[in-house]
């Protein structure tokens, strides 16, 4: 009997499996409940067609509604490919019919892992890592949520009392926050003066003196630029005062959620390693971690990883045009982001990242392309230094970017 390949197209109550041999002929096509007994029951049919052959299982999604299914593939010692929905999407307007269907969909993935040989298998992942991508995951919104309410604090504060709103950046002064707790308009900043809001602001939280009188001379100062009141004054700053307790919270949220991540991330064998390299701390080692699965094999080199990342440009060319290099179409944005984050803090505190990134410029690169340049070399510094479990030095450094 030849090998059999077994696509799946995912969905969250129901998944649909076909199964194909080596000519491309359907042996087998059903839809089964998203359930651990039905979706075993399914792997043991497609095993028993296969009569003792290999199979090759692929699948549309690699988390979410897939994630059973997929636990069970490799808690079974299955080889399992992963198919993004795009490249599928794509692939099948190349077949009969122009309808689509989780029968159909399901085929082609089957087929595209049938005729491909460039697909990496899916493989188990980390504990840690799994944990790490929850928590990063957790923090991004809260960190979204956290910049809707700051918005929607100015856009309140704009339309009764814009001195005050645009006094101070409410995204990085937290006694800004405490003082719209307690005082939001004009006539109330005005009753209560700068020395006794200074002394409210210490006894409600802002420990710096300094910071406090600050903080209440600029407010009063804007109250003392506005003497006429809007209407809707009194209900706009009940909405200030509550959205400006939304973003404490929010604050409180994520420090708490940090503390769990660079807990977690600590736990990982090559945190030592991935923190050693100026501009990665705990919060983006854990991204890595959490983007990655912690384990280089799965990429097998430095470029493969640089492609994911979305570091490694592809040519575009077409007729006459040639040497046009565009970033690919996917790739892991997190990664990206955590990538180029690093390499800007280190052109800042990093002698050796600095002057790279000069370079660069001197080459005529603007300032993202050169950070971008950095970024894709210290990719190559870190793999190197993952794959030897060694620390990062400078002279290390070069020698790694030298011979990958």
């Amino acid at each position: 009997m030849p090998e059999l390949w077994a696509g799946t197209d995912a969905g969250k109550t129901e998944h649909h499996c076909t199964a194909i041999d080596a000519d491309g002929k359907t042996l087998l096509s059903r839809r089964v409940p998203n359930n651990e007994a039905e979706l075993l029951q399914l792997m043991a049919d497609v095993l028993k067609a296969a009569d003792g052959a290999p199979v090759t299982w692929a699948v549309d999604l690699n988390a979410g509604g897939a994630a059973l299914w997929i636990a069970l593939l490799i808690d079974n010692g299955q080889k399992l490919l992963y198919i993004p929905g795009r490249t599928v999407h794509h692939a099948s307007a190349a077949y009969r019919g122009s309808g689509k269907t989780d029968a159909k969909d399901a085929f082609v993935i089957a087929d595209t892992a049938r005729m491909r040989r460039d697909l990496q298998p899916l493989q188990a992942t980390g504990e840690i890592a799994v944990d790490l991508k929850i928590l990063t995951a957790r923090r991004m919104d809260l960190a979204a949520d956290r910049t809707r309410a700051i918005n929607r604090l100015r856009a309140q504060m704009l339309e009764y009392f814009p001195a005050l709103e645009r006094a101070f950046d409410y995204s990085v002064s937290k006694a800004a926050l405490v003082l719209l707790t307690g005082y939001q308009t004009p006539a109330a900043l005005r009753r209560i003066g700068r020395a006794r809001l200074a002394t409210w602001l210490k006894n409600h939280g802002v420990r710096m003196t300094t910071t406090a009188k600050t903080t209440a001379d600029a407010a009063v100062a804007a109250a003392e630029a506005q003497f006429t009141p809007v209407l809707g004054e009194r209900t706009a700053a009940k909405m200030v005062h509550t959205l400006a307790r939304e973003v404490m919270t929010f604050d409180q949220q994520i420090a708490e959620l940090e503390a769990l991540i660079e807990e977690r991330f600590r736990e990982h064998p090559d945190a030592e390693v991935i923190t050693s390299m100026p501009g990665i701390g705990a919060t983006l080692g854990a991204e890595f971690i959490a983007a990655t699965g912690g384990d280089m094999t799965a990429f097998g080199s430095p470029d493969r990883l640089a492609g994911v990342a979305g570091l490694a440009p592809v040519p575009r060319d077409s007729g006459k045009i040639s040497g046009n290099l565009k970033r690919p179409r996917r790739y892991s944005r997190r990664l990206l982001r955590m990538f180029y984050i690093s390499a800007q803090v280190a052109t800042m505190h990093c002698p050796e990242s600095k002057q790279y990134y000069q370079r660069k410029r001197n080459e005529g690169k603007s300032h993202k392309q050169a950070v971008l340049a950095l970024a894709r070399r210290r990719l190559n510094v870190l793999w190197a230094l993952i794959r030897d479990h060694r620390t990062f030095e400078p002279a290390v450094a070069r020698a790694c970017a030298l011979t990958i």
